[in-house]
């Protein structure tokens, strides 16, 4: 079924032949969009060029093929010859190809503008005047004024950065049309909240120690923006801590600070990188459990301990502290009452931990594992709390389809009674899946027994760290560690050794402990299926006594409410290999999940499937849940929902929604909210004031259209130069290497009036005439040539081939034109030091020259002035150069 909204949209573009540009808000499904508007292609007005981003390339054919299977698409792929390539072309399809390809096509001729109808681009929001795709449209306009442009985007906070973004592409792309679709449109908020599915909102606690760690970290991060705003250097406004939460942010504060990086002393540079880091700590901390979470903060001491500004800030020591509490605690032997260890370590005593400070949450075996120094190491392992909710709803669900009493696989199509569980990556999907199979408190035993085995394997790493520093390293209002005495000093760093021991004495405790599993294996015929060597029943039949939450003694393999069984036995875990077929659809798992009660009665039941939200499939539309449980909210995919709800007005959807209450994840998920709104009116203030210019015909005339009349008219007023008269300028040629078209040189050198032949060449990157040729390197890349020695090779074949062999190195025009503060450059030649490697480079090339350039507009200008008094070069030979003859000799090596 075609929404109407996406009708209307298809209908407002269709009525303006020359092209328009689509903003919609995310989730509003984009990919249902297009297809409905490429089946309205008609075969008779040419062909319809469907560029793709290049991380859309596998999928895009697929899904817009799986949406409209009668579509005339065909793809391009660089493997195709050429003359197949001419032929596609003039055959009226809709092909789908890479801006790449299309624009040496394009240069070398193999496509003919006047074939093209149409030329859409889903990326509208990562365009930008030196981008290949004006290039494309550019080239296209200048020979086909009537081909349309059309350019969709999902999303609208990209298309507001930076300065009139929009108004900029649009007249890159020479569209003059900008057509706005918000959630908030009166067509679209009708259609989607006509009949809108049954949302359940589950607020879920955050454990004690969740709540610390979150404050703790807010804070660090507040303080980090108050050092920060001390700088001058950043727009105050942008820093805040609900920006911080955005990826964006990042982007936001380097835009500012790249143009001066180079004078931006190491403590802000390294601010920058660590409100990034404290974005990840907070974004993981809803995201992981307890074991991993402090398994990552483990890596971050080891990694930023010496130049991190925010590990020295008051409240950091907070984030360590209540992770390790999560996980695991020590007492001193006399103050508990510790099981003594004894040799059958499989028999070890476990004990529920009646903690009421966690309210109930953390409901986990805690076992004791004593060292000879006094120091017990307690496991504490708290679940996570929202894995609760998840069963619990499950569970629900599973009663109601039940108690229902129909045949559930006889259900008709549009209620199929599948539960969905969308999470943000694969990592919590696989973990879910393990907990509903298994069991929560398993799968935090099986966490913490790889993280004390990971211990034991880093231990050669882990010993430096425990030196403490002795001064305070903290900055301004960071300052906050209080300085020890040197008594002080000794005791703390004796408890981190006792600390460090008694980890290492619970994981050697877990080798020895599977080294006597995998013996018993072999001497008993019978193998036990799925334990761990912990928490082994005495008996095989026997259900374990003494569960302190488990009123009725029986061990389900299903977590139901308040009925939370500690440890698993192999017995349960051998019926859960029977009984658990595991179902995959698109790739997607999901478990069949069975109670001990329905071995008895075997009533078959829908699967659950998870889905990894970053893996951006049609994932609703292809199994169609009627119960969808949200653990990680995401604005696009509960869009995505309410469009499926709309597609399918008579199937009943219900929705959970898993927040943590009070927590960053609901602020983050209302920010984007507000921010998508906010890019949304300010687009509409931006389209009552837009400018667009175009021709007495009513073509669109482009970026570059104002320059060019003031450059003739101003010419036409030299009457002295014969009624004037131009002189006949030849036009200048520029032999461009087919892999430099992913850069967007070609594109500025073309506006400069440049002709651009694509080849492959052997040496070089650009020649420009017989006797120079340019090898070009962005930063990044000149930094890797030189890293892998590439760089020496290619300046040795150029110096061995041309006379004046250049290396052009390009800075970005909206970064710092250098590459390291003057502090920075030492008195000595040193072999880490890059303007220590240009200068070996130059002494050992003498004839190499180096050109720097600010920008890629500063690359043409040098280019057209290097150009000024030399010939044109030859295709021809540029192509032979550096490559053997049959008779293997190279033409021109000075060797």
């Amino acid at each position: 079924m075609v929404l109407k909204f996406h009708e209307q949209i298809v209908s407002d573009l269709l009525e303006d032949t020359s092209g328009g540009l689509v903003v919609l808000s995310s989730g509003l499904s984009l990919p249902k969009l297009l297809s409905s508007f490429l089946s309205f292609h008609s075969r008779s007005s040419g062909s319809l060029l469907l560029l793709h981003p290049p991380q859309l390339s596998s999928s895009l054919k697929s899904l817009l093929l799986s949406l409209s299977p009668d579509l005339p698409l065909f793809e391009i792929t660089a493997d195709l010859p050429s003359s197949n390539r001419l032929s596609l072309y003039s055959s009226n399809r809709i092909l789908v190809l890479s801006p790449r390809i299309l624009i040496v096509d394009l240069l070398t001729q193999k496509a003919q503008t006047s074939l093209v109808s149409g030329i859409v681009f889903l990326n509208a929001h990562s365009l930008s005047e030196s981008s290949t795709e004006s290039f494309i449209v550019r080239i296209i306009k200048t020979f086909n004024k009537n081909a349309s442009v059309y350019a969709f985007s999902d999303k609208p906070h990209s298309m507001v950065s930076g300065f009139a973004k929009t108004e900029r592409t649009m007249k890159s792309l020479f569209i003059k049309k900008l057509h706005l679709w918000p959630r908030f449109q009166v067509n679209v908020s009708e259609e989607l909240e006509r009949d809108p599915p049954e949302v359940v909102d589950i607020r879920v606690p955050m454990s004690k120690y969740m709540l610390g760690i979150q404050k703790a970290i807010v804070e660090v991060m507040d303080a980090c923006l108050k050092e920060m705003r001390k700088t001058n250097k950043v727009d105050v406004e942008d820093l805040t801590v609900e920006n911080g939460l955005f990826k964006s942010f990042d982007e936001i504060v380097r835009r500012q600070l790249d143009p001066i990086w180079h004078t931006l002393g190491k403590k802000t540079k390294q601010l920058v990188s660590d409100l990034k880091t404290l974005r990840k700590l907070l974004d993981y901390l809803v995201r992981y459990d307890a074991v991993s979470y402090l398994k990552y903060l483990d890596t971050l001491r080891v990694s930023e301990s010496f130049r991190s500004v925010w590990i020295f800030a008051e409240s950091s020591y907070k984030v360590f502290d209540y992770a390790k509490k999560r996980v695991y605690r020590f007492a001193k032997s006399d103050d508990t009452k510790i099981s003594t260890p004894s040799k059958n370590l499989a028999r070890k005593k476990r004990k529920l931990k009646e903690d009421d400070n966690n309210n109930d949450e953390a409901i986990a075996g805690t076992s004791s594992t004593s060292t000879s120094n006094g120091v017990v190491l307690q496991e504490v392992l708290e679940e996570s709390p929202k894995w609760k909710e998840v069963l619990e709803e499950i569970e629900e669900e599973r009663k109601k389809q039940a108690s229902s009493g129909e045949p559930l696989l006889d259900v008709e199509e549009d209620n199929n009674g599948i539960i969905l569980v969308a999470c943000k990556d694969e990592c919590s999907c696989m973990q879910l899946e393990d907990c509903i199979a298994n069991g929560s408190q398993k799968v935090m035993r099986d966490e913490w027994q790889k993280y004390l085995l990971s211990k034991v394997e880093l231990r050669g790493v882990q010993t430096p760290q425990k030196k403490k520093p002795k001064a305070p390293k903290g900055y301004g209002i960071l300052d906050g560690i209080v300085p020890v005495t040197p008594a002080r000093n000794a005791e703390v760093s004796s408890a981190c050794k006792q600390e460090h021991d008694a980890l290492l004495a619970a994981a050697a405790e877990i080798k020895r402990n599977q080294a006597k599993k995998e013996k018993d294996a072999e001497k008993d015929p019978e193998p036990q299926v799925g334990s761990r060597g912990h928490g082994k029943g005495k008996g095989r039949g026997r259900t374990r006594q003494g569960h302190a939450r488990n009123k009725d003694g029986s061990n389900n393999t299903e977590v139901a409410k308040g009925d939370r069984p500690e440890v698993y036995g192999s017995e349960n875990e051998g019926q859960i290999n029977e009984i658990n077929p595991t179902v995959i659809v698109d790739g997607v798992s999901g478990k069949n999940i069975y109670n001990d009660r329905n071995a008895d009665n075997p009533k078959q039941l829908p699967p659950v499937h998870f889905h990894a939200l970053e893996r951006d499939q049609p994932i609703l539309d292809v199994l169609k849940p009627s119960v969808i449980i949200v653990y990680h909210p995401d604005m696009t995919f509960v869009r995505e929902i309410e469009v499926y709800k709309a597609e399918n007005p008579g199937k009943k959807v219900r929705v959970y929604f898993l927040f943590y209450d009070a927590s960053t994840e609901v602020q983050k998920f209302e920010a984007s909210i507000r921010r998508e709104n906010g890019a949304f009116e300010s687009l509409i203030r931006q389209k009552s004031m837009m400018m667009i210019p175009v021709d007495q015909n009513d073509f669109c005339l482009g970026l570059n259209s104002s320059s060019e009349i003031q450059v003739s008219s101003s010419q036409n007023s030299i009457t002295r130069k014969a009624g004037g008269r131009k002189d006949a300028e030849k036009e200048m040629q520029v032999i461009v290497d087919m892999r430099e078209f992913m850069s967007s040189l070609p594109n500025v050198l073309h506006q400069k009036g440049m002709l651009i032949i694509p080849v492959t060449l052997e040496v070089g990157d650009y020649v420009l005439s017989p006797l120079i040729c340019v090898e070009r390197k962005s930063i990044q890349d000149l930094f890797m040539s030189f890293t892998s020695g590439r760089l020496y090779h290619q300046v040795e074949t150029m110096v061995r081939y041309y006379r004046i062999p250049v290396l052009l190195i390009e800075f970005s025009q909206d970064k710092s034109f250098s590459f390291q503060s003057a502090s920075d450059i030492g008195d000595d030649v040193t072999p880490t030091n890059i303007i220590s490697k240009l200068s070996l480079l130059v002494l050992h090339f003498p004839r190499l020259r180096i050109i720097w350039s600010r920008s890629l507009h500063a690359t043409a200008e040098i280019f057209a002035s290097l150009k000024a008094n030399q010939d044109e070069p030859d295709e021809t030979k540029a192509m032979r150069v550096g490559v053997p003859s049959e008779e293997g000799i190279i033409e021109n090596d000075v060797r």
